[in-house]
């Protein structure tokens, strides 16, 4: 038996029983290795100590009220790595060997999947990284790619209720032409210290703002940020945003509700236009925002007047957890069964 409370789980690392492992070596990728150590043994001049040759996934595993275990569409995540790996040169992980891993790592620790109702999940993180040593600037050799899991709660305390965020105009998470576009770790090493300030001055996180001209929204922390102006749903299109897959799943729900989908540069501006607006990712799925303030000028974007979550928001909420968790169709056949 496992002495959780699994409805109070925060949004932080726990033990597990197992991680699998994979390594690439003499040009090829080895057999899936099962290990119950919280440690890797890395050469010090490997690339992803010195180079940042690193990129990451995250993902869940949810379980229904019949007790199945559901992955919610793996196959955009191991695409979404091979893209992030190519980016930065590294070697990557076929498709195949993904969805080994992933589902290998999930029965290893069934016991760890929260139970139906407690609002938790499994998440998984996939991890890449270069452990072949290079003195020069040149990519490695080697590969590591592994899969760990721990029982999560909600990523912001909050829950799906509405936060506060800040407008960071002095810090970059990426610039033009970089690396925004993959989901490694250098773009969230950029983001701490405008993200600590943020949560010190009474935030939940930070709204960064497009690096070259000062003006178009960027990300909103470590997820993708939409806005909602009548029947339509607006996210910000740029070429330093991660695309993410939980965007990508609500902008499919809400042409499926009838409205029209927007994907386009999004100005400060235009905050002042949206009725409702939110952050989104596999963490925290939709985070409502009550309010935006731009540290730089003062000026004050409101909404959720009565402290609730907007109704377009919320809808989206219902549904994509619904099918995430098997309370509602999947009519887009996203979910995946882990027996």
């Amino acid at each position: 038996m496992i002495n959780l409370d699994w409805g109070k789980l925060p949004f932080g690392y726990q033990k597990t029983d197992y991680n699998v492992r994979s390594y690439f070596r003499n040009g090829e990728w080895g057999k899936l290795e099962i290990s119950s150590s919280e440690y890797i043994s890395i050469h010090m001049a490997a690339t992803a100590l010195h180079y940042g040759q690193e990129a990451f996934e995250g993902m869940k595993a949810y379980k229904g009220l019949d007790g199945r275990i559901r992955l919610f569409r793996w196959m955009e995540n191991a695409r979404r790595m091979q893209s992030s790996a190519h980016g930065i040169m590294m070697q990557e992980p076929p498709v195949e060997l993904f969805e080994e891993a992933i589902f290998k790592v999930i029965q290893l620790n069934k016991r760890f999947v929260p139970p139906h109702g407690t609002g938790a999940a499994l998440y998984l993180r996939p991890l890449l990284f270069g452990s072949g040593p290079k003195v020069g600037v040149k990519p490695a050799d080697e590969y590591c790619f592994m899969v760990f899991v721990t029982p999560v709660g909600p990523y912001f305390k909050e829950g799906f209720s509405p936060v506060s965020i800040q407008i960071a105009r002095d810090y970059d998470r990426t610039a033009p032409k970089g690396t925004g576009q993959y989901k490694v770790g250098g773009n969230y090493a950029a983001s701490l210290r405008a993200g600590e300030r943020a949560f010190k001055e009474g935030f939940a996180s930070v709204l960064f703002i497009d690096s070259k001209e000062k003006k178009y929204i960027d990300e909103a922390g470590p997820a993708n940020f939409f806005g909602i102006k009548g029947n339509k749903y607006i996210t910000p299109l740029s070429e330093t945003i991660l695309p993410s897959i939980t965007n990508k799943s609500l902008m499919e729900l809400a042409a499926d509700m009838g409205m029209e989908v927007e994907r386009r540069p999004v100005s400060v501006e235009e905050l002042a236009e949206f009725e409702e607006v939110g952050a989104c990712g596999t963490a925290a799925v939709i985070s409502p925002i009550k309010r935006i303030v731009d540290r730089d000028t003062g000026r004050e974007f409101s909404y959720c007047k009565d402290g609730k979550a907007g109704p377009v928001s919320t809808k989206l909420y219902k549904r994509l957890t619904g099918i995430q968790y098997g309370d509602e169709e999947d009519k887009f056949n996203w979910i995946s069964f882990v027996e």
